[in-house]
């Protein structure tokens, strides 16, 4: 079927449902980032493959709201489907809740899957719907015209993380869960968020393309911890664990059930979580709606996760190193495309102790593909790399101590000055973030605009975050910390891990971004700056030495001092006096 076949068959089905308007998030129960290929629904329906948007679909038109990372390739994936793209954010583009207030009239019916939709976001929209008396419901639409879902027979185990680099056991979070229960008078609580659920247990898995996680659901009651979970990836060394830490185990299966029968409890419940489970819940319960306990503990990470994170920077930067010798001394000799160097990166990656694959599909943009700000090269097709211009490099590992996630652009051969300056200003950028120092109380918004200062004097800027969270051994994109322009009201604490990630882009010509993770560390009972984790140099090469003040001056040498001490007694001797001469100072 083509897009505009299933935009026609939904529309058959929204039809006989007597449903006016139908809403296509892109979520599965857990509202996980990267999906099971069975509940990539929003995919399947538009050809649109970004991390992030929705489509709305009424009988005459269709629309799909995505953010500036996917700008460029929303445009060329929608191209011939009849559906409008909506540039979230951008002047004169309407949220969906007014574009349907707009297109429906008054006693409408809006539907989307319960299961897929935060309850959230699904209360904000049916407030919203309100106002002009159109109603909102739930009704798995797609379930009836999507009949060949991906499904699969094989099981992932799911394995102990160990406690040397959990730091803190399963049973001891439980306890600190269970505390802050008693704190909000709940004797229940739902975990649903996947890495929530791996978090919590101190176990890891393989249902998720690169996130570590597996698919489960955790009920605390005032006397169970249930853990919900496929019986067959629980081998008995695992079922012995969660004998030892007092989990039982129930049939993944039996999630909804299960909580359909609970009855005057009071139960903390995240409203990040999906909106099945508060209809199930509703009746007969008391709510307590607020973040999982879990969720800001596991954001702060404890010693033995920062000096895992550490030690999965060394392996990372080692294979960067390799990888870059490789890339300087081979460009314009060997054949290599943008698809083939997401496969060296890996190739790099898995020569170290403890890797167990990549935290996120690699990001390979050469020139005008750089632009595209999420660009996911395809193996037939994917451009050639020549001695010429830049190519920007997003990739990261996961590893039993850490995940990694890093960005360079480096030149290739001739670039302009007009890049040199731009890479120049996202550099002094990442610096001025790298060294700031802040008090307590502060919280990322408040320091994003010291990322974007050097671009915004020159009146230009990106559209995207500055820094995500980054989970320990879990997901590359974590919170509820960010650093961005969005209005976030959580604090930067000490131990939380994130990204610092300034960037720059010309479509059509080329993208520009520069990353390292830093975590946030205490200097004194009011201040905090960040500890830089990252280990690999930046391409000198690219830029323009005069636009850096002293201070940056002094902290790029150190940075790259401090690259070489930690790296050159890994890296093999034969590109020893290649990595001497890319970390010389300036």
């Amino acid at each position: 079927m083509t897009v505009t076949q299933k935009i026609e068959a939904l529309r058959k089905a929204m039809a006989e449902n007597a449903i006016d308007a139908f809403i296509v998030y892109s979520a599965d129960p857990h509202l996980s980032e990267y999906l099971p290929e069975e509940w990539q629904e929003r995919t399947w329906l538009t050809g649109f493959t970004g991390s992030a948007g929705f489509v709305v679909i009424t009988q005459e038109k269709a629309a799909l709201w995505t953010d500036g990372r996917y700008f460029v390739q929303a445009e060329d994936e929608l191209k011939g489907t009849g559906i409008t793209l909506m540039k979230m954010g951008e002047p004169m583009v309407p949220t969906y809740e007014n574009w349907l207030l707009e297109e429906l009239s008054t006693e409408s019916t809006v539907a989307v899957d319960a299961k897929t939709s935060a309850h959230s976001i699904y209360k904000q929209l049916e407030e919203k719907l309100a106002t002009k008396d159109i109603r909102l419901t739930s009704l798995p639409l797609l379930q009836k015209i999507w009949t060949n879902r991906a499904t699969t027979d094989e099981v992932h185990p799911v394995f102990i993380q160990s406690i040397e680099w959990a730091g803190v056991s399963a049973k001891d979070k439980i306890s600190d869960i269970r505390k802050k229960m008693t704190e909000n008078h709940a004797d229940t609580h739902i975990i649903s968020a996947l890495d929530d659920v791996a978090w919590t247990l101190n176990l890891r898995g393989k249902d998720v393309a690169y996130n570590p996680v597996f698919l489960g659901y955790i009920l605390l009651t005032e006397n169970e911890n249930i853990l919900f979970i496929d019986p067959k990836k629980v081998d008995s060394i695992t079922e012995n664990y969660l004998k030892e830490n007092s989990v039982i185990i129930r049939n993944y299966d039996d999630f909804y059930a299960t909580i359909s029968s609970l009855s005057e409890k009071r139960i903390l419940l995240s409203p990040n979580s999906n909106q099945e489970i508060f209809n199930c819940v509703k009746e007969n319960n008391t709510l307590i709606p607020m973040a999982t306990p879990g969720n800001l503990m596991k954001a702060q990470k404890n010693e033995q996760e920062l000096e895992g994170f550490r030690i999965a920077m060394q392996k990372d930067g080692v294979a960067m190193v390799k990888f870059l010798h490789w890339l300087d001394t081979n460009v314009g000799k060997t054949a290599i495309t943008e698809y083939s160097i997401g496969e060296k990166l890996r190739e790099f990656r898995a020569e170290q102790p403890n890797f167990v694959g990549e935290s996120f599909g690699s990001i390979v943009g050469y020139r005008d593909n750089g632009a595209v700000i999420h660009y996911s090269a395809k193996p037939e097709g994917s451009n050639a790399i020549e001695k010429d211009g830049s190519l920007l490099i997003d990739s990261g590992g996961q590893y039993l101590e850490g995940t990694t996630d890093i960005t360079r652009t480096v030149v290739l051969g001739e670039v302009t000055d007009d890049f040199r300056k731009n890479w120049t200003l996202v550099l002094k950028g990442m610096i001025q973030l790298s060294m700031a120092k802040f008090p307590k109380g502060t919280k990322g918004l408040h320091l994003d605009a010291i990322a974007r200062l050097p671009l915004w004097k020159d009146q230009k800027d990106y559209n995207h975050g500055t820094g995500h969270g980054v989970g320990s051994f879990l997901n590359v994109h974590e919170g509820p910390q960010n650093i961005r322009k969005d209005i976030n009201l959580q604090d930067l604490l000490p131990g939380m891990v994130c990204s610092n990630e300034p960037g720059y882009y010309v479509e059509k010509e080329y993208g520009i971004r520069l990353e390292n993770l830093i975590a946030v560390e205490e200097i004194s009972d009011k201040f905090m700056h960040f500890e830089t984790l990252t280990i690999c140099p930046f391409d000198t090469r690219a830029l323009d030495k005069s636009l850096l003040n002293q201070e940056e001056r002094v902290w790029l040498n150190n940075y790259h001092r401090w690259c070489k001490d930690k790296l050159e007694n890994d890296i093999p001797e034969e590109i020893k006096d290649w990595f001497n001469d890319y970390v010389q100072p300036i």
